[in-house]
């Protein structure tokens, strides 16, 4: 067995906590140069890199983007129960557009008083309940926000209950953003997308678990949209309302911020380790995760130049360059230190029942971890370490939508340094 068969093995194994923090490369450069300084050769240290790493993001680690003057995750819990953003208070409205002609018969309102609330949700939950593995990443950074488990209803079964009956093209969808109409932000789905999932995908959801745990008001309590496919602005938090529209273009709040709101996730390739400076003679060893989006992913790969390469302008994403394969390692054992014994529970959608392994991996939507030691051939000076994807139908990254606004997928670069001693 080869020293990164065994590297693998050991990630079956994953019993410590590892916040998945993907920042500068000079903070991946200073939690490498700890490491570094440890001592031992290059296959340890990239053991002990693979062993602090958990597939999960624990709920606490996830990095939130929550927008609002105060951002409602901040209120008091007086005021969440006042607002409607506690499990007591908490109901979602189905309404049709005013300003167009949808119709539908049964209108859910709180003046009506048939709002679905939480033990509406609840009991929609008994029957319809799902759960899946999902990566959560803003269009327009360049690293994922978390790794979750997130379970909730899917959201047809509710657009059923206001019972749509024609010129329903749309849904659109907001939470609470503190009674002010300039903080409210938005987003929208096709009412195809909602009413059917495209093969292989999971239904859009009401949401209102996190790897196993109720929502926090960080993530979005009590409820939030779960869109699997899509980047984290389709997946509106402290959701409260509804809106079905003839409307046939999106109008969701990032439309009007110069976004495509439509974008499926992007397959890339990102560093968790690299380290700043190695030994003349030493192996490099190197970690990191690919967000495996809409189009799969059948490998990763690394290139180590010496800095100051200069490269052709009609090659601008180094498509001729000495790119080496790294090892995508294998799925878990335990998946993260806030499931029960770090077990799932089950997901017949992406998991064997039989067996509690996954049914292909890596899994679309989600995170897969990939490492690799590089020979210590590398002579004294500086280099340029850069990873890709290349997703299953053999695209490399930063193709095939490159193009900003639509997600950030750029080819991501760190410095290393050989010395002679």
């Amino acid at each position: 067995m080869s020293s990164l068969d065994l590297l693998a093995r050991q990630h079956v194994q994953l019993t410590r906590r590892f916040f998945l923090q993907m920042g500068t490369a000079s903070t991946m450069g200073l939690f490498a140069a700890d490491a570094w300084a440890a001592g031992g050769n290059s296959e340890a240290l990239l053991a002990n890199a693979i062993a602090k790493l958990e597939y999960l993001t624990r709920v606490e680690d996830f990095r939130i983007v929550g927008r609002g003057t105060p951002v409602p995750s901040t209120l008091t819990p007086d005021k969440r129960l006042e607002v409607g953003l506690d499990p007591k208070t908490w109901k979602l409205e189905v309404v049709s557009d005013p300003e167009s002609n949808a119709k539908i018969e049964n209108p859910m309102t709180r003046e009506k008083g048939n709002a679905l609330d939480w033990k509406g949700l609840m009991d929609l939950a008994e029957r319809h309940a799902v759960r899946f593995m999902k990566v959560m990443t803003c269009t327009n950074m360049g690293k994922p926000l978390g790794m979750g488990l997130w379970e909730g209803v899917p959201l047809r079964h509710v657009v059923w209950l206001a019972r749509p009956v024609t010129n329903v093209r749309r849904i659109f969808y907001y939470g609470y953003h503190n009674d002010d109409p300039k903080q409210r932000f938005q987003s929208s789905l096709s009412i195809g997308r909602v009413l059917e999932d495209p093969p292989g995908e999971h239904p859009v959801i009401l949401c209102y678990k996190l790897n196993g745990k109720w929502l926090t008001p960080k993530s979005g309590a009590p409820v939030r949209m779960v869109v699997p496919e899509a980047y984290v602005n389709k997946s509106v938090k402290w959701l409260q309302r509804l809106v079905l529209t003839n409307q046939f273009t999106a109008n969701d709040t990032y439309a009007t911020w110069n976004n495509d709101t439509e974008s499926h996730l992007k397959t890339y390739a990102r560093f968790l380790f690299v380290p700043l400076r190695v030994k003349f003679g030493d192996g490099v060893p190197i970690t990191g995760v690919a967000q495996v989006g809409m189009s799969g992913l059948k490998k990763v790969q690394y290139w180590i130049a010496p800095a100051g390469t200069s490269w052709a302008k009609n090659d601008p994403y180094f498509n001729k360059a000495d790119w080496h394969d790294a090892r995508v390692l294998p799925p878990p054992d335990r998946w993260g230190s806030d499931l029960p014994d770090g077990q799932l529970p089950p997901i017949p959608s992406q998991f064997d029942e039989a067996t509690g392994k996954p049914l292909t991996w890596p899994i679309r939507d989600t995170l897969v971890h990939w490492a690799v030691v590089v020979p210590g051939r590398l002579k004294p000076g500086k280099y340029v370490v850069r990873c890709r994807t290349v997703d299953a139908n053999g695209i490399a990254q930063p193709m095939p939508r490159p193009m900003p606004k639509g997600g950030a997928n750029q080819i991501q670069t760190v410095e290393l340094t050989v010395t002679d001693s």
